[in-house]
């Protein structure tokens, strides 16, 4: 019976798609997992534990977290909700403020920012503007337009005529074109501005005229606010080039509007001079209704069918060129923001089974979106929100189940694979500050913002306040009578149930962690299936398997037998009433029984001991029967 010894000394292709399964070819399959699970993986190959999530708050409903960097010394997190919005530096809650958004309005909420001003849009809210005071107060206001683009939305031949050129007038319609929400929106007749202040019926308005008219006869040239109740409000927006772009509208999904240079309020087009406002419509073969501005390289424009690149060194109405990239598309029913990681924008495929990376090549003077979760497809099901940890270098995403999809991504070292973190509960927002990851965490019919922390191997954790004696821990009352377990001086200890916000612990400690519990799984690809000749092989017997660990507190493995733990306590270790003392170096289990189907790994690793985890390789020693 042949004997073989294989090395497994890294993890970077990450978890493989089941599709995968009969690919023994690719290199993806030396590198690649059947599953991984609440795990990192390490730019050297190996992998680790991911850390516990602290529990921040207890929220009053659905929540979108969005970030906001008021300075390089300040930063904020907001957490958007039902007509409100909750400010928080740091863990503390600064401020909550009404704002006129609902809670069906939350997914599709799109923001952009500029110095202390951040701007929310939606297609069916005015944009609303969240502001710093250096005072330190803030406020939530409509965003005014010091001059509002125009468009016209009637058909032509259809004329207005005016009771009066100057004051209060009544202007009536050849035809109807008027509906309620036209109050207080303005219309331009012959370039001259007048303010609807009431409608009378389909045909006629009341107004005010702000620009004396040219006369009281039918006319033929006019046209009305692009933006307001009835048309709608602008769906995405970011600065570049010292102006303010506005992408999309209800009635306009198509179209792009850029404020003047330096004023980024006024979308006067004037007479077409450098720093003036530019206004146009993507025109393709298909509807492209703008999901997303993203300023980066240059403007980038994602559409609901394809990707564009807006070019002009500076931009101005003379030299702004639109050339249409890559045709993947965007999803149209939820905002997930577009992300900068290392120079290239990634974004969420239409299909909702895709992550894109839309890059630049120097060569072809194009951008080209390569599908980073090919491999991994299985995982990336309806992304609800995504968030880069640059420190980490991990690309999360929130998907649909609750799940999170984690990329890990250094692309020197060619590590680019996909890990899955679950919880007792489902992510629903994410959001990055400074390298810290939050999250909004639905837990038994409530929601919780949370964050990663290091020092945490529990979730929706804490570290609560101990009294003298040290065996009474309170500050837990966001898990009220919940089962949690326990991490007392660094030791797992039996879990309790929390009661009036507390738990005991005995004997008594000086640190406490208290939290749920979650499991990691590292399951390997099945063994090859297939000789040098290409014959298919028999059954295979696993003899020996070596994992290599660093730092690791428990290790739980099932050879074919369920799982099991190994011990690490050797008779020169600490006392036993100590915490166990992190191991590093090999440990070799012997397994027995033979493995007939060709699908079932040699071995796993699962572990819900809150306790480090690192394994940097796997060898195995395996016979077969050819």
């Amino acid at each position: 019976m042949p004997v073989i010894k294989r090395a497994k000394t890294a993890f970077t292709a990450g978890e493989l798609a089941p599709e995968l399964l009969g690919r023994g070819d690719v290199p993806a399959w030396g590198n690649g997992a059947a599953r991984l699970r609440n795990i990192f993986i390490q730019p050297t190959g190996g992998v680790q534990r991911r850390p516990g999530l602290r529990h921040i708050a207890t929220l009053p409903g659905r929540a979108r977290l969005v970030p906001f960097e008021v300075s390089t010394e300040q930063t904020h997190l907001l957490a958007l909700r039902e007509g409100a919005v909750r400010v928080f530096q740091g863990d503390t809650s600064v401020v909550e403020l009404g704002g006129p958004w609902t809670e069906a309005m939350l997914p599709q909420i799109a923001f952009t920012q500029n110095a202390e001003m951040l701007l929310l849009l939606h297609r069916d809210m005015r944009p609303q503007i969240i502001a710093r005071a250096p005072s330190g107060e803030w406020s939530v206001r409509p965003m005014a337009f010091g001059a509002e683009p125009f468009h016209r939305f009637a058909p032509a031949g259809v004329t207005l005529t005016p009771s009066a050129t100057t004051g209060s007038v009544t202007i009536t319609a050849s035809a109807a074109v008027f509906e309620a929400g036209h109050v207080g929106v303005r219309l331009r007749l012959a370039g001259r501005r007048v303010l609807v202040t009431g409608r009378t019926s389909p045909t006629a308005v009341t107004a005010t005229v702000q620009d004396t008219l040219p006369g009281t006869d039918a006319i033929a040239e006019w046209d009305e606010s692009a933006f307001g109740a009835v048309r709608g409000w602008p769906t995405s927006a970011c600065f570049h080039q010292g102006r303010l772009v506005l992408g999309g509208a209800r009635s306009l999904p198509n179209w792009l509007w850029f404020s003047r240079t330096a004023d980024p309020f006024n979308f006067d087009l004037g007479e077409g001079l450098d720093d003036q406002a530019i206004a146009f419509g993507l025109v393709s073969d298909q509807l492209n209704a703008v999901r997303a501005v993203f300023a980066g390289r240059h403007l980038q424009v994602f559409t609901s069918g394809a990707e564009w690149m807006v070019t002009g060194d500076p931009l101005t109405p003379a030299s702004i060129q639109v050339t249409r990239q890559t045709r993947v598309g965007s999803p149209a029913d939820r905002s997930v923001p577009p992300l900068d990681v290392d120079g290239s924008t990634v974004f969420v495929g239409r299909s909702g089974r895709a992550v894109h990376e839309f890059s630049y090549t120097d060569l072809q003077q194009a951008y080209q979106a390569d599908d980073l979760a090919l491999a991994a497809r299985h995982l990336i099901v309806s992304p609800v929100a995504m968030a880069y940890d640059s420190r980490r270098r991990l690309l999360h995403l929130a998907v649909a189940d609750g799940g999170l999809a984690t990329l890990t991504i250094y692309r020197a070292e060619g590590v680019t694979g996909w890990t899955r973190q679950e919880t007792d509960g489902a992510f629903r927002s994410l959001a990055e500050i400074e390298g810290t990851v939050y999250a909004v965490v639905e837990r038994a019919g409530g929601f919780r913002l949370e964050r990663f922390d290091d020092a945490l191997a529990l979730d929706a954790a804490s570290s609560p306040t101990g009294n003298a004696a040290g065996t009474v821990w309170s500050g837990l009352g966001h898990l009220e009578g919940r089962r949690v377990a326990v991490v007392a001086d660094g030791a797992p200890r039996d879990p309790a149930t929390v009661i009036g916000g507390a738990i005991s612990v005995d004997p008594a400690a000086r640190s406490v962690q208290a939290g749920l519990p979650f499991t990691h799984v590292v399951e390997p690809m099945p063994p090859e299936t297939a000789s040098a000749a290409g014959a298919r092989m028999g059954p295979v017997r696993l003899v020996a398997v070596t994992f290599r660990l660093l730092g690791t507190g428990a290790l739980a493995v099932d050879t074919g037998r369920g799982v099991r733990p190994v011990p690490f306590r050797r008779l020169d270790g600490p006392l036993l009433d100590a915490p166990p003392a992190a191991f590093t170096g090999d440990v070799t289990l012997r397994a027995f029984g033979w493995r007939r189907d060709g699908l079932a790994p040699l071995w796993r690793i699962e572990d819900s001991a809150p306790l480090p985890f690192t394994l940097l390789s796997v060898t195995t020693e395996t016979r077969t029967t050819d």
